[in-house]
């Protein structure tokens, strides 16, 4: 069963553990982490991995011995409670483990939550979860984070009380830097709040929010909206070696020329970069900012939607086209 939006994120914060098993996949493992720690502590509690109710298997481990996720499925620990056999990284070769498992999966067992990578369509264990009738199966996408996703990320950290405009700014953060960075950075506004009834300022925000975002990111996404194609080749291969993919690649050029756009309509900037954003906006123009958006808006469906393109090809081709149209 595939569940996509708000109808997987609402089960990622409250699984049912009357289901058998949990399918969380996507391009960044950090994003993948976040999710599966929250399904397993929404399943287990969070005292579960310490009463040994979590059984961790490397998928890798399952191809000599598909036995142990049955055997970890089963067995009965000293800690009465719910139970969990995550098996992590998931491939190829695990379908046919997961399969036999879910076919011996009995009420009580322990709810099998499986963690992988980018999974094609083809892939046994994606196809595996998708067709089952009670497994669930949810793709994580380099998405911004949603508004819902965002106000229970603040609700966890315990900021409850919070200003207008420290709510926007840190709405704007969360488009602009990973999901693990924003996650540390709630933390160390709560770590900094402790204490202090005051609601949460945009002073606060500005004193805890990180001085910048990926820097190699950051030069590449200047290169483009300044008009510099000639860098970008360079650039390219600095964050291939880096290990940065084109979706993610994409979706950072998004988000920054969202920004700009929304900048150039008359909207307020909350940034680090605020005044490199301002100045970028004016020189673009809400006209050739929506082509933009276009561009890179028909560019992330084709890097989702096929498998045979060279990605990074595909990427740089339409970085240099956003860095003509912007000398123009």
């Amino acid at each position: 069963m595939i569940l996509t939006g708000a109808k997987a994120q609402s089960y990622l914060a409250r699984p049912d553990p009357a289901r058998p098993a949990l399918l969380i996949f996507g391009a960044d493992p950090m994003r993948v982490a976040l999710k599966r720690q929250q399904a397993v502590t929404a399943l287990i509690g969070p005292k579960g991995d310490s009463e040994m109710r979590l059984a961790r298997l490397p998928a890798g481990d399952l191809r000599g011995e598909p036995a142990l996720l049955i055997d970890a499925m089963k067995a009965q620990g000293f800690f009465p409670g719910p139970r969990v056999a995550l098996v992590e990284e998931a491939n190829h070769f695990t379908g046919d483990p997961l399969q036999k498992a879910l076919s011996d999966w009995r009420e009580g067992d322990a709810v099998i939550v499986v963690t992988a990578g980018d999974l094609k369509k083809t892939n046994p264990v994606r196809k595996l979860f998708e067709k089952h009738p009670a497994a669930v199966c949810v793709a994580i996408y380099d998405n911004p984070p949603t508004a819902q996703e965002i106000e229970s990320d603040l609700a966890n950290a315990g900021l409850k009380q919070i200003d207008p405009e420290a709510r926007q700014a840190l709405s704007a953060l969360a488009q602009t830097i990973g999901p693990g960075d924003f996650r540390q950075t709630l933390e160390k506004i709560a770590l900094y709040k402790r204490g202090d009834a005051a609601p949460l300022s945009l002073a606060d925000v500005t004193a805890c929010a990180p001085a910048s975002t990926e820097a190699q990111l950051d030069d590449m996404l200047d290169i483009v909206a300044t008009g510099q194609s000639g860098r970008i080749g360079p650039m390219m291969a600095r964050l291939q070696s880096q290990g940065v993919n084109a979706v993610t690649l994409c979706i950072g050029t998004l988000r920054h020329f969202r920004n700009l756009h929304s900048i150039a309509v008359g909207g307020r900037v909350f940034h680090p970069r605020a005044q490199a954003l301002q100045g970028q906006a004016r020189a673009w123009g809400v006209n050739r900012l929506e082509q933009a958006l276009k561009l890179l808006t028909d560019t992330d469906l084709a890097l989702r939607s096929s498998a045979k393109a060279p990605q990074m090809a595909v990427i740089e081709r339409a970085l240099i086209r956003l860095a003509m149209m912007g000398k123009r």
